[in-house]
């Protein structure tokens, strides 16, 4: 068959599984032999059909075709015998191996013999070898693991495994650029014609031509548009579309553009089948679209949430880490990470607003800042971890004489005004405020309290309605609308109105925009229930529907920008929420559970491209996605209104809920609560210290306790104050405290700790003649340390459950074992031909410590963590890689730093590098990623870092280091970079300083530099809650830092842990790592070999006391940052 024939069953298979023809799938897959569906397989072997598992598997392989062919039959006829055996049906056990399992006799004849033995047991666990045969379940579970390798290494598999990568509907597509080619060599062509069949060409000018008949309900055609319906857009598109405010389907014109060249035809219009538009790169929004792993993309946008994990390596714990499990996202059909009880549902916080909220948005990126407009107006900025309302504003005008005389005289007349929406921008830098009265309000926000005025628009007469930001054309905008019935797009920069859209002939409620693929639009609903959908230009409406309930409707995409919803209430209070099928305009499904007649009009969000939640009924109800029946529905603890107010945070861990008598509450599920327990944490500790020292504060805010909190060393997880100018109410503060500052600068002291009786530590018991420790790290589950020592030996160390330590967690009072599988072989990389010890060693570890990516100047090799045996090598050099960081989102993508000065984006499962950065002059020698951000950080021995986005790969930013005056670093130091546990800072560790950044601008806000004699750094790292820093020096110094403004507070001497007869100028550290769950614990890995554990006295509790704040001033960020450290530091160190 040629290749284009084979790319044509493709194109067939996909249009099949969008258009649910399951059967008729597998049936043509097999039959072709091009595509085997690994999620099918898994399936029907799960639910144990092995008739169709066998028939399936006939269209790529025979069994004697191969070893690994003979393997995966066997494997199956032995599962389905031992079943038969399990329900002690021995007749049927006979016939399968009599038919099934004889043919395997000519090749193990013992073998055979020892399965037909097993007939004669009353229990075949009776058999040594099928002892630990489990139930019929998770037997069948690890058959497959087994089967899935033997398929994968099985060559008759060989680029079969993946679906090629198909934008949706691509015959669909194929066929609308045919239609359209047709329709250019019309002689009549008429405008918006109306396509009755496929099976012959078309043409407009023979009404009474031959026409074949076509069935009423062709499913080829899907949506199609209507005679006079407005024909698919698209700004390269072949024809020139006119305004048709007729029905369309919704997304019929966000379809993919034609890229048919032609001039237009005069008075011609585009044809199209209404394809459905969701454009596969919306799929995956946060894997890179280098990211392969794509299957059949659906047609149908309930499809979109159900798929696996991407096939390649997988951080599922129950799976064996030699396996790389194959899975298509296409063909998934569950979702168990998505349970409902990741639901926010406990309530952990009730705030008061002191007006009634009328519309709340959580922080894109620091989430748990909650932003709260009111019905008098006011604007509230709370930190929902601390309780601490950060700012409120009470609305007034900015500036009177700017606003338009209809807008003046109604002040006068009537002061009084209400929120009726707020927002943030999608980057967290500005936020927008839609008051019932004719203003929109932008505020520029740079944490903290730190809230100014941006742009005051008189936007609309009346009120305005809701409000959004967009980014059409790269641009960021502001899109309002109003009971002047129009739609405004305003440049976010300066207020410019760009478009006014004019069509709605009753108050524009809400607007919704959006993109599919290159094309920008809005969505806006009316409160005559009319839905309207508009492109950035002046051709007007492109879409006109009705909206379930005719009144105020809201509308809402899924996270992952597929799946459209709307929520509206009607005249009467007949509430609804409905999914949209996008490509025909239709309703695909409607929710079922409200209330007979709603008190009020129904406000809905989504969460986690899987829920749907709404106020209702004195409640917050609950829905899945994929379900019309209520899925619960909870109270929120009562003294909820009839109709509640709701938002999500971004990852749906916090949900906010208006509350009566001006009350918010804030529900959370179990990552929600360990999210504010930070906070939780943070405050008590700031009420010892302030206890310990006198005088104490008196009765303060709770923004001043928070701020105190601050100067005690505190930073959160969402920011840390002193690196975003987060300093709260601190102006009512410091008055009060510049007697306590002054006193405790008077008695404050370093705490150094120079004996081994002064904090725990523990040398690890090594039996291996181990080199220096170039690479140490604690295993995520935090009862394991794994070293990478000179000569490219790993070591693993693990800790036991025992009664003097009942969590197995690691600790430096309870020795742990040196660990190595039965077999006795160890972990030990490739290495170059040149000297070894001078090579550059890397290690990277899953995140469920399945197994660990590795390299010594050799190859990178990747481990299994619990034999130890090396599951695959790959990347030889030149060059050798320098450092190694998994992609947060997708284990199947790594980045590679190179001593080249490369950086190379490599795809483990397709053995393919698909991106090559190059913007450092020298070896990369640090990497780090950001999921909040999308960002990856490097840094080089050329002392520059680089910010390069994980979407497109793109450099963004780079900076050089400043090198303080008088201090002259090795040709090659080291840069190492980490990211702060809020995403938006990192650690910059370099011999000659430690600095904070923070990323969008790549700016130093905090730096730290030893004085000139002192020892240069050779690492340091973020405790894990960010809290601290821990730096070690080559004098064999350990220093501690608060990490909110990189102060000392405690230092740890070489005499507190080396032995006497031990030199620290021979000995000395050269890597540290902290303790995953242990804010106070660390190790080090010195130039001997050796492994250290810390831990402060439990007497103590923690490394040292923060030092004073100076003069009651905060740790907030100066606007240049100081280069060194206080005189007091600089004097210690």
């Amino acid at each position: 068959m040629s290749s284009l024939s084979r790319e044509l069953v493709f194109l067939i298979l996909q249009f099949l599984d969008e258009e649910k023809f399951k059967e008729t799938v597998h049936k043509l897959e097999q039959e072709s032999g091009f595509f085997f569906n690994m999620k099918y397989f898994e399936d029907e072997v799960h639910n144990g059909n092995w008739d169709e598992v066998e028939k399936y598997l006939s269209g790529f392989t025979k069994v004697d075709d191969n070893r690994y062919s003979m393997k995966i039959f066997f494997e199956i006829r032995k599962q389905k015998y031992l079943e038969a055996l399990d329900k002690h049906d021995r007749s049927k056990a006979v016939e399968i191996l009599v038919k099934d399992l004889k043919v395997f006799a000519t090749f193990n004849e013992e073998l055979f013999k020892e399965i037909t033995q097993l007939l004669t047991l009353e229990n075949f666990r009776e058999n040594e070898q099928l002892s630990k045969y489990g139930d019929t379940k998770s037997a069948r579970a690890i058959m497959l693991v087994e089967l899935k390798k033997l398929i994968e290494a099985n060559p008759l598999f060989r680029d079969k495994l993946q679906f090629p990568h198909l934008k949706n509907s691509r015959l669909r597509t194929l066929i609308n650029q045919s239609l359209n080619w047709q329709h250019q060599l019309c002689k009549n062509p008429r405008p918006n014609p109306d396509i009755k069949t496929l099976f012959v060409d078309h043409s407009c000018g023979q009404p009474n031509g031959a026409r074949a008949p076509s069935p009423a309900n062709n499913p080829l055609l899907g949506a199609l548009p209507k005679a006079g319906g407005f024909p698919p857009l698209g700004a390269h598109g072949p024809f020139q579309p006119t305004p048709a405010p007729v029905p369309t389907p919704l997304a019929g014109w966000m379809s993919n553009p034609s890229t048919v060249t032609h001039p237009a035809v005069s008075g011609g219009g585009a044809i199209g089948l209404g394809a459905p538009s969701m454009p596969a790169a919306l799929k995956h929004p946060r894997t890179p679209p280098t990211n392969s792993s794509v299957d059949y993309p659906p047609g149908e946008a309930d499809h979109v949430s159900k798929r696996t994990r991407p096939m390649g390596i997988s951080d599922e714990v129950n799976l064996p880490v030699n396996v790389l499990p194959v899975t298509f996202p296409g063909h998934s059909h569950s979702q168990a990470f998505n349970a409902p009880e990741d639901l926010p549902k406990t309530v952990t916080r009730t705030l008061n607003q002191g007006s009634s909220p009328m519309s709340m948005d959580f922080h894109p990126v620091q989430q748990t800042r909650l932003l709260v407009g009111t019905n008098v107006g006011d604007i509230g900025l709370w930190d929902v971890g601390s309780k601490d309302r950060l700012v409120l504003r009470n609305f007034k005008v900015w500036d009177l004489s700017a606003c338009t005389m209809p807008l003046q005289a109604a002040l006068v007349k009537d002061p009084g005004v209400s929120v009726n929406r707020v927002i943030w921008s999608p980057d967290g830098c500005l936020f927008g405020v839609a008051y019932s009265r004719h203003l929109v309000q932008i505020y520029s926000y740079n944490g903290g309290d730190e809230v100014r005025q941006h742009l005051e628009i008189d936007a609309h007469v009346g009120g305005v309605n809701d409000l959004a930001f967009s980014h059409p054309n790269k641009q960021l905008c502001v899109i309002t609308c109003g009971d002047d019935k129009t739609i405004k797009v305003w440049d976010a920069a300066n207020g410019a109105k760009q478009y006014i859209f004019e069509g709605h002939e009753a108050p524009v409620y809400s607007v919704c925009p959006h993109h599919k693929e290159n094309i920008q639009f809005i969505f806006s609903t009316a409160l005559d229930g009319k839905i309207k959908a508009w492109l950035y230009d002046n051709l007007g409406s492109r879409v006109d529907y009705d909206a379930p309930g005719r009144w105020c409707t809201t509308m809402a995409y899924s996270a992952d920008g597929t799946r459209l919803f709307s929520c509206g209430t009607s005249k009467d209070g007949e509430s609804y929420i409905v999914e949209w099928n996008e490509s025909e305009g239709a309703v695909r499904r409607t929710y079922q559970g409200f209330r007979k007649r709603s008190l009020g009009v129904v406000q809905f969000d989504t969460t986690k491209n899987r829920f749907l939640a709404a106020g209702d009924d004195f409640s917050i109800k609950f829905w899945d996605m994929d379900n019309v029946q209520l899925l619960t529905s909870i109270d929120a603890d009562g003294g909820l209104p009839a109709s509640p107010r709701i938002r999500f945070n971004k990852d749906g861990s916090l949900l906010a809920v208006s509350a009566n008598e001006n009350g918010i509450k804030i529900l959370a599920n179990s990552d929600g609560m360990r999210l504010l327990r930070t906070f939780e944490n943070l405050s008590y500790d700031a009420s010892r210290t302030s206890e310990a020292s006198k005088p104490a504060i008196n009765t303060i805010s709770a923004a001043a306790a928070a701020a105190a909190a601050t100067s005690a060393g505190g930073a959160s997880v969402v920011a840390i104050p002193g690196m975003n100018g987060d300093a709260r109410s601190l102006a009512d503060v410091k008055p009060r405290i510049v007697e306590e500052s002054n006193d405790k600068s008077k008695i404050w002291k370093l705490t150094e700790i120079s004996e081994p009786s002064q904090c725990r530590t523990l040398r690890l018991p090594e039996n291996l003649r181990a080199t220096k420790i170039s690479r140490l790290i604690f295993t995520n589950s935090g009862n394991a340390i794994l070293a990478l020592a000179s000569n490219a030996i790993h070591l693993l160390w693990k800790w036991q459950r025992s009664d003097r330590n009942s969590t197995g967690k690691a600790t430096a009072s309870v020795p742990p074992q040196l660990w190595q599988p039965p077999s006795g072989i160890l972990m030990t990389n490739e290495v170059s031909d040149s000297n070894p010890e001078e090579a550059v060693c890397c290690f990277a570890l899953s995140k469920n410590d399945s197994y660990v990516m590795s390299a010594s100047g050799g190859k990178i090799s990747l481990f299994n963590m619990m034999t130890f045996k090396t599951m695959a090598t790959f990347m030889p050099p030149p060059p050798a890689a320098t450092f190694l960081a998994f992609h947060p989102q997708d284990n199947n993508i790594i980045a590679i730093g190179m001593d080249d000065s490369s950086i190379q984006i490599y795809n483990v499962r397709v053995d393919e590098v698909k991106s090559k950065l190059k913007g450092h002059s020298k070896k990369v020698t640090g990497l780090a990623f950001s999921h909040v951000l999308n960002v990856l950080v490097s840094s080089g021995a050329d002392a520059q870092l680089c910010v390069w986005s994980s979407d497109g790969w793109e450099k963004q930013k780079n900076r050089f280091l400043q090198i303080p005056a008088g201090r002259t670093p090795t040709a090659l130091s080291d840069t190492r970079v980490q990211f702060h546990q809020d995403q938006i800072h990192f650690l910059v560790v370099h011999e000659t300083q430690l600095a904070i950044f923070e990323t969008t601008k790549l700016e130093c806000v905090k730096q730290w530099v030893p004085r000139e004699s002192s020892a240069p750094i050779s690492h340091a790292t973020f405790s894990c809650d960010s809290q601290l820093v821990y730096a070690c020096f080559l004098d064999a110094t350990v220093c501690v830092f608060s990490a909110s403004n990189l102060r000392l507070r405690c230092r740890v001497n070489p005499s507190a842990y080396l032995p006497a007869s031990v030199s620290s100028s021979s000995v000395h550290p050269l890597v540290i790592a902290a303790h995953p769950q242990e804010a106070n614990q660390f190790a080090l890995g010195l130039s001997d070999g050796g492994v250290h554990v810390f831990e402060p006295l439990e007497s103590e509790g923690k490394w040292g006391i923060p030092p004073p704040v100076e003069n009651g001033s905060t740790s907030s960020v100066p606007a240049t940052p100081s280069v060194g450290a206080s005189g007091s530091d600089q004097a210690q160190r």
